[in-house]
């Protein structure tokens, strides 16, 4: 039987790299538990909305908003489309004034003279205030807007009006600029302002000194861009990055709606350099076709385990536009906000303008440590899967020697940003793999008591020893034991993983972790070439020294396949496509209404809801795999299990990929489904140690 032997060195490189994993991983736990203020925001139409079809005094609509729990109002630039419908400003083109001149409507003869002597212009807009001082604030954008040369200023009787050289139905939507009454509104009623300010075409540094401007002396949290660019973009950024730190503003991000990363605007990433990651917080709103078809129930879900998941520090709640039964379009609403608020402040949030995080990045000192402890797991691998390698212990210190210096160097000198994304990448896929093979070196020379029973031979006196199967009992309570010390060193390779790349601008997703479909492939191909190493597939009666992994898979290919074989691999490849297609950040399939209530059952089960990979499939696996062995199934059956089981292994560590998520939450995650998993895999093992005492008996009967 073949033994290899685990280099000192190697495993001592990684017991210190993963020391220094652990120490980054307590000191992203304290940054992350101080991140927990969540702003509760509404757009500040909606709530008109609301009180205008209900009949109710909008101030009565805020303050009942107010005690449901939102903190924030989002104010959106107005145009004059809503300020012609709220009548603030009447905004009426050329052609309609003329039209009314001649059906008789028009009735002012100031208006009628200009039409009598020609000046008014069928093609141009003109624009009246009805509202003075909206009127003047429209009028001082929609010339930063247009510019100048296109707006004319002319005398009905002793009223100003605009003439605007434009074409009516798009310039009724462009957007002017905050009313400075809803500001007002905001501020009087005891709400922060989440502001969402569009860009200027070839904006200037005087335009944006002039958002911010009317911004001044207002509660403003938040910025959250409206459109594609950012305020600035592209000349003036910087002039709107040193405008928001001195005012101390937070930068909404929006995340995007497959869920990573963010709604790409022109200037975003640049205007986050230059502003600093701490300024940052994440913004989520459920989509506006989806909200409709959610019960509120599960939308009150939805934000507790967003907030919970992927760190959203800004909820922009839709209001329901419909009602529930038996209640006001109002009362619904307010029944929405406060059931979220309540469950968010159950879950140990505080609700406020968001929290954001500190501006983190580990000690290079602690960072290179990961790389040497990486560097030592691809040799360590190496040497397992080659035994010319691991005879020679120099050529694997040497080869250590040279790839820790490449791994190093890059990280020593403040840079190696591609060196700790394939750190993280190794340690996702090497540290599962080496928590598998240890197992199966492990078991490979470990015996089991079995103890001998007399029995009588038919048809004669005489007695015969004969061995009893292993008690199910043990086999139950060593593979338990074996899977939690697999998931114990497989969770080496997370704590690796999240030391290579913890820090701020993971957290936010402006980095993030690539290749996660291929961690969840590579895992189980370095396992499999592991286990043909030491087990003989084939053939279990071969002397496994004289089988090597290339010639076992030589044969396997020269095997002649049955079509009932081929169908069932098809069947089988088409689950692992499957499997494949649901794993990462984005969903390459959808999933079914039953798998998603299940979902929510575990989730309010647990406080971290286990992944299906792990608990349903690749647990219950390893469980059976120990059974396997020691039941002395086929070695094909075994390697199978085996390989099934490390898709649980590799999930494991493949949560923490998901940077954003809370450390501890994947933690408790993986140990959840530890638990739950084992308790899953031990229903099978009964199952099949009565259904094989069955057959014994029919069999000797």
């Amino acid at each position: 039987m073949k033994k290899f032997v685990y280099n000192r060195i190697l495993v001592i490189a990684i017991l210190v790299g993963l020391i220094a994993s652990l120490m980054i991983a307590w000191q992203r736990h304290i940054v992350e538990t101080q991140n927990l203020q969540i702003d509760m925001a509404v757009d500040y139409e909606n709530l008109w909305n609301i009180a205008e079809r209900e009949g109710l005094n909008f101030g009565d609509v805020l303050i009942a908003a107010k005690d449901a729990g939102i903190t924030s109002l989002a104010i959106y630039e107005t145009n004059l489309e809503k300020l012609t419908r709220n009548g603030k400003v009447i905004a009426i083109s050329g052609s309609e004034i003329i039209g009314n001149y001649y059906n008789g409507s028009l009735v002012d003869m100031n208006w009628r003279q200009l039409v009598e002597s020609g000046s008014i212009d069928a093609n141009k807009v003109y624009i009246i205030g009805n509202d003075m001082n909206t009127y003047s604030e429209v009028r001082e954008d929609l010339i930063r807007r247009i510019g100048a040369e296109r707006v004319n200023f002319i005398s009905i009787g002793e009223n100003e009006v605009l003439e605007v050289k434009a074409q009516y139905a798009p310039f009724m939507t462009v957007n002017l600029g905050f009313l400075t009454e809803q500001l007002e509104t905001a501020k009087n009623f005891g709400f922060n302002i989440l502001a969402r300010p569009t860009n200027y075409f070839n904006c200037s540094a005087e335009d944006v000194h002039s958002v911010f401007s009317r911004l001044d002396g207002y509660p403003v949290s938040e910025i959250v861009f409206e459109g594609k660019e950012v305020l600035g973009a592209m000349k003036e950024i910087r002039t709107t990055a040193e405008e928001m730190g001195r005012r101390n503003i937070t930068f909404g991000v929006i995340e995007a709606p497959v869920q990573l990363q963010f709604y790409k605007q022109a200037g975003m990433e640049e205007l986050a350099q230059i502003l600093g990651y701490d300024r940052i917080a994440r913004l989520y709103a459920i989509p506006k076709d989806e909200q409709p078809k959610l019960e509120m129930a599960t939308a009150v879900a939805r934000w507790s385990s967003t907030d919970h998941e992927r760190n959203i520090r800004i909820n922009l709640l839709r209001i329901y536009d419909k009602p529930l039964p038996g209640m006001t379009l109002f009362e619904t609403n307010m029944k929405y906000f406060r059931n979220t608020s309540e469950l968010l402040k159950a879950k140990g949030y505080t609700l406020g303008a968001a929290s954001t995080f500190a501006n983190y990045y580990p000690s290079i000192a602690l960072r290179a440590l990961v790389m040497i402890g990486t560097a030592a797991a691809i040799i360590l691998y190496l040497s397992l899967i080659s035994k010319w390698l691991n005879n020679n212990s120099k050529v694997q210190l040497i080869a250590f020697g040279l790839l820790t210096v490449l791994m190093v160097i890059p990280v020593l000198m403040g840079a190696g940003g591609k060196v700790k994304l394939f750190a993280a990448f190794a340690s996702a896929n090497l540290f599962p793999t080496l928590a598998i093979i240890w197992q199966l070196d492990r078991i490979r020379f470990m015996k089991l008591k079995e103890r001998l029973r007399l029995r009588k031979i038919k048809g004669s006196d005489r007695l015969l020893k004969v061995k009893e199967p292993t008690p199910l009992f043990q086999v139950i309570l060593m593979a338990i034991v074996a899977l939690f010390i697999t998931g114990i060193m497989s969770m080496s390779g997370a704590a690796y993983l999240s030391g290579a790349l913890s820090d701020v601008e993971y957290f936010l997703e402006f980095q993030i972790f690539r290749g996660i479909k291929l961690t969840f492939i590579l895992p189980l191909i370095l396992v499999s070439i592991a286990f043909l190493q030491r087990f003989n597939v084939i053939d279990d009666s071969a002397n496994v020294k004289e089988i090597d992994a290339i010639s076992q898979i030589k044969k396997i290919l020269d095997m002649p396949v049955k079509v009932k074989t081929f169908i069932g691999f098809l069947i089988v490849a088409l689950g692992f496509v499957i499997l494949i297609a649901r794993s990462g950040h984005t969903a390459g399939m959808p999933v079914s209404g039953a798998e998603i209530q299940f979902r929510s059952f575990l989730e309010n089960l647990f406080y971290a809801r286990p992944r299906s990979k792990e608990l349903l499939i690749g647990h219950p696996a390893f469980m059976l795999a120990i059974m396997a062995y020691f039941m002395r199934w086929s070695k094909l059956i075994f390697f199978m299990l085996v390989i099934i089981a490390t898709i649980g292994q590799s999930s494991m560590v493949e949560t923490f990929a998901h940077m954003r998520t809370p450390i501890f939450m994947s933690f408790i995650r993986g140990v959840d489904g530890l638990a739950l998993g084992a308790l899953l895999g031990i229903i099978p093992m009964i199952f099949i140690n009565f259904y094989s005492k069955f057959m014994r008996k029919v069999s000797n009967s």
